[in-house]
């Protein structure tokens, strides 16, 4: 049924309905009303789960952990410094293969303190061994949630992950969103099997100590599953396709690629204001399309490859910095194009939640063609 939402709710309604039964998250703008909607649906008897209040995001991805290492399917959810405090626990998460799913509302991690949206929190994490997909806009981040818990519970794959949404733009917006009903998603999506939990009948350790002989194979083991979670993650967005009729099996997205000279790459809403800018510019005459990235973890540099084969110019959108060298994405994109004889140019854009119009996304074409790129787009230098 089509309802008009906001995209926090949205989240929170999906969420319910993949069943949690453990839920610990701190309140933090601007994911708060993620929690807020879960805890009344807990307090209200509406979602049969433990609610743990904690002190603090460390202390809620802890809850988490031992909570999935008992049993339990669990969801949390943070933001910027939130996800900062998270770090340590976010790698014992991912090294102890505990299939939770946290939603990123993104935001700016301080200093300056900024509350609006860019992707540098979640970028900051992606070596931690989480599963990484970002939204375009309210359907996506609500049907992500179901397929990141088909993939993160697939036992070849045992990962966490996080579904990124941008932060205000998508989570305080209100948009037409399809949310199936409870019975729908429980034929999508079946009840948790652990792979194996803590059981003071067949005892277990988790996160042992582990000396220089053995740590080397923990990590190459994560490496496998992330890639091994490419195919997972294809299997559960067609599945989730036939059902609903919304196919997610592509990790990365095309829009009027076929016959581009030029090709955007982003990730996340921007790819909505990508594509107006696109059409305007083709009605223009101007060959352009975009690549929509879905999933940057596990990153799907083939796809991407096999994506823009023809394509002499690339811009890729970086909503976040890798300081000291570019962009993150872009740095990626580079490397899955190497040898591919396309140009490709890397733009950091949108820093602090700054806003990106249609004629923002035509001047990085403009500068593409130009062979003017690896630039902050948009820099203020006067006030430099």
């Amino acid at each position: 049924m089509m309802e008009i939402m906001e995209g926090s709710h949205a989240v929170a309604e999906i969420v319910k309905r993949c069943r949690p039964q453990v839920v610990s998250a701190y309140p933090i703008t601007p994911q708060t009303h993620i929690v807020e909607d879960l805890a009344q649906m807990v307090a209200n008897c509406e979602l049969d789960a433990e609610y743990i209040t904690v002190e603090s995001e460390f202390s809620a991805l802890s809850a988490c952990l031992g909570a999935s290492a008992a049993g339990s399917r669990v969801y949390s959810a943070t933001t910027s410094q939130g996800l900062a405090l998270m770090f340590e626990v976010c790698f014992n998460v991912a090294g102890m293969r505990q299939p939770i799913v946290m939603t990123i509302a993104n935001r700016s991690l301080g200093a300056p303190l900024s509350i609006w949206n860019d992707q540098q929190d979640s970028i900051s994490l992606r070596d931690s061994g989480w599963l990484q997909f970002y939204a375009e806009d309210n359907q996506e981040a609500a049907d992500l949630h179901m397929i990141a818990y088909k993939v993160c519970e697939d036992h070849d794959v045992l990962l966490p992950a996080f579904v990124c949404f941008d932060g205000f733009i998508l989570s305080h917006t209100y948009e037409p969103v399809d949310l199936p009903s409870q019975e729908e998603v429980d034929a999508y999506l079946p009840a948790f099997t652990p792979y194996q939990r803590l059981d003071a009948e067949e005892p277990l350790s988790f996160g042992m100590y582990a000396t220089p002989e053995y740590y080397m194979e923990f990590r190459y083991e994560i490496d496998q599953a992330m890639h091994r979670a490419k195919e997972a993650f294809i299997r559960a967005g067609r599945e989730f396709g036939e059902q609903f009729g919304r196919d997610y099996s592509a990790l990365v997205e095309g829009y009027r690629l076929d016959d581009a000279d030029v090709a955007l790459v982003a990730m996340g809403s921007i790819c909505g204001t990508a594509k107006d800018a696109v059409d305007e510019m083709r009605d223009a005459g101007r060959k352009v399309g975009l690549l929509k990235i879905r999933t940057y973890r596990p990153f799907p540099g083939p796809e991407i490859a096999e994506a823009l084969k023809g394509v002499s110019t690339v811009a890729v959108l970086d909503k976040n910095i890798s300081l000291g060298n570019g962009g993150a994405v872009g740095t990626e994109v580079k490397s899955a194009l190497y040898g591919s004889g396309a140009a490709v140019y890397d733009y950091i854009i949108a820093l602090g939640g700054r806003d990106v119009r249609k004629r923002d996304i035509a001047a990085v074409v403009d500068l593409a063609e130009k062979g003017e790129g690896d630039m902050f787009y948009g820099l203020r230098t006067e006030v430099l």
